[in-house]
């Protein structure tokens, strides 16, 4: 079975403010047994208390964020400025993979970019592979747009043949196209999943207001609230079919399921977490 784990980046503030340790001894008492860092810096400090959590908590550190390119909007280490540390953490913390989280904007603004992105990526990943690491990329629903029918994230497995994946299931739900399929199509090299919920909510009473009254800002803004009405949800508490997805996820070679939460709309992360725990516990997970 799968690993069941956190994605840090929903208790990044926690860890800033108790540290991450705390956060860590949270996390494992919610019943959880991985983590993936990221949006955390992975200073001395953050990596002593993560090799504490393993040795002491038994906790799984799954998976480290990277950029492929360090700059003002990536967050983790960069695989060209600070490749030897990547190592050396991974080493230290018994790290299988790390993770790019999104593509630079520019890339997926033409084929051509992106094409050429992908190169980059394929040749961080042939030096990860030699040192035992396994370079995985993992989607939003922009991944689903195409370039001469060909979508970007089918492009990036054809160019960056050394590269897995992380399979964010929301987004590809968002980015139309139906999770099940996602999973059959990338069995093999599909390696942790991102666990989270698709949550679309009523319209809010104020909307039938603004489409009968005629004035056509009115209208403007009750179409932004009638296609604007969908959150990230606690596991279990929205629409996405788990008891089939889980089991395809892992048919298809996810080592770790992370739950994940983007927006948790004022809600104590923790309690998320707790809420999304207990609903897959209930589920045999």
């Amino acid at each position: 079975m799968a690993v069941l784990g956190v994605q840090m980046m929903m208790v990044k503030q926690q860890v800033a403010e108790q540290g991450m340790f705390p956060v860590l001894r949270q996390l494992r008492a919610l019943g959880y047994d991985a983590v993936e860092v990221s949006q955390i810096p992975m200073d001395e400090s953050n990596t002593a208390d993560l090799e504490k959590g393993v040795t002491e908590l038994g906790l799984d550190v799954g998976a480290l964020s990277v950029a492929l390119k360090r700059n003002a909007f990536a967050t983790g280490d960069g695989l060209d400025t600070d490749f030897d540390k990547i190592i050396a953490d991974c080493a230290r913390l018994n790290t299988r993979y790390v993770r790019i989280g999104m593509m630079p904007y520019e890339a997926m603004a033409s084929k051509d970019a992106c094409e050429a992105w992908a190169g980059e990526c394929e040749e961080q990943a042939r030096r990860l592979a030699d040192e035992g690491i396994t370079l995985l990329y993992h989607n939003h629903h922009v991944d689903l747009a195409q370039f001469d029918g060909e979508r970007i994230f089918d492009l990036v497995r054809r160019v960056a043949t050394t590269v897995a994946f992380e399979v964010d299931l929301f987004w590809v739900q968002r980015g139309g196209m139906a999770p099940l399929d996602m999973l059959r199509e990338y069995s093999g090299v599909c390696k942790t999943v991102h666990v989270k919920d698709f949550r679309v909510l009523p319209l809010p009473a104020e909307s039938v207001e603004l489409i009968t009254s005629g004035d056509p800002e009115d209208r403007a803004r009750f179409m932004t609230l009638f296609n604007t009405n969908v959150q990230f949800a606690e596991v279990g508490q929205g629409n996405m079919n788990w008891p089939d997805l889980l089991p395809a996820a892992e048919r298809a070679g996810a080592e770790y399921f992370f739950v994940e939460q983007d927006d948790q709309y004022g809600r104590d992360p923790m309690d998320c977490l707790r809420d999304s725990r207990e609903y897959l516990r209930s589920i045999g997970y």
